[in-house]
């Protein structure tokens, strides 16, 4: 068995490799483009080693504890004796998995709340529009619409339905939500659907949907346990352009009631 120091180390090592190209970058464009030196190296070099160690911590964490954990709530969720399913041998009914759908939901709106990528983009897009767009209800939104999306998802894994019927459907929504929403929000909004596929959300939600592949009968893990991403980042992309929409007609209903 791997100690875990051995383990750490090595994922401290995948770490730099992700991240080091990328300070690389930065500082070769500060000392040989710009040219000029940084303000505080010291400052620097110490949030470098920090961003290193805590992305480190955070990995490890996720494959020791949630990682597995998402894969084997969704083993228990869908035995025959949790359901109330006495005769295996039949099929299973969508609807026998009611507890799959509100999991899945629980875990994208969780995952989305707590998304440091998305409180970032929230708190810069607060203050770039000096309030109007508030950055809890931004995240609210897109939470919500990653819920809505993961449980899409696990329904779509449930039921064998191919996914591009629900991409190209979802997509076509997205455009004629576009012409209509404020043009404030467009960018936020196809940007907000981007943050979701980061480090909190993509473990969890591909091992729910690996994990849920592997113990629904008739299903491939390979085939059928990916896509919940492109549900979580197609339907905050549509939270996103609703709540604007909502948004802006109450305050034009609001407007016309003072008048």
């Amino acid at each position: 068995m791997t100690a875990w120091p051995l383990l750490f180390l090595q994922e401290f090592v995948a770490t730099c490799g992700d991240v080091l190209p990328i300070a690389a970058i930065i500082l070769g464009f500060q000392f040989f483009v710009i040219r000029r030196p940084l303000p505080n190296p010291g400052k620097t070099f110490l949030g470098l080693i920090y961003v290193l160690l805590g992305i480190t911590f955070f990995l490890e964490g996720l494959q020791m504890a949630l990682f597995p954990l998402g894969k084997l709530m969704a083993s228990q969720l869908t035995t025959t004796d949790f359901l109330g399913l006495s005769n295996s041998n039949l099929p299973i009914p969508w609807q026998a998995y009611t507890w799959i759908y509100i999991f899945a939901a629980c875990i994208g709106f969780a995952t989305t709340l707590a998304e440091p990528s998305l409180l970032a983009v929230a708190l810069k897009a607060e203050t770039l529009s000096g309030g109007s767009i508030r950055a809890w209800g931004l995240r609210i939104a897109v939470s919500l619409g990653v819920a809505f999306g993961i449980a899409l998802g696990a329904f779509r894994i449930i039921s064998g339905l191919n996914i591009y019927y629900f991409i190209i459907g979802g997509y076509v929504l997205v455009m004629l939500q576009t012409l209509f929403a404020p043009k404030l929000i467009i960018g936020l909004a196809y940007d907000s659907g981007g943050v979701t596929t980061s480090t909190v959300t993509v473990p969890l939600v591909t091992a729910l949907g690996v994990g849920l592949a592997n113990n629904v009968p008739g299903r491939n893990p390979l085939v059928d346990g990916f896509g919940l991403i492109a549900f979580a980042s197609l339907f905050s992309i549509i939270a996103v352009l609703f709540y604007a929409q909502l948004a802006e007609w109450w305050n034009r209903s609001r407007f016309f009631i003072n008048r």
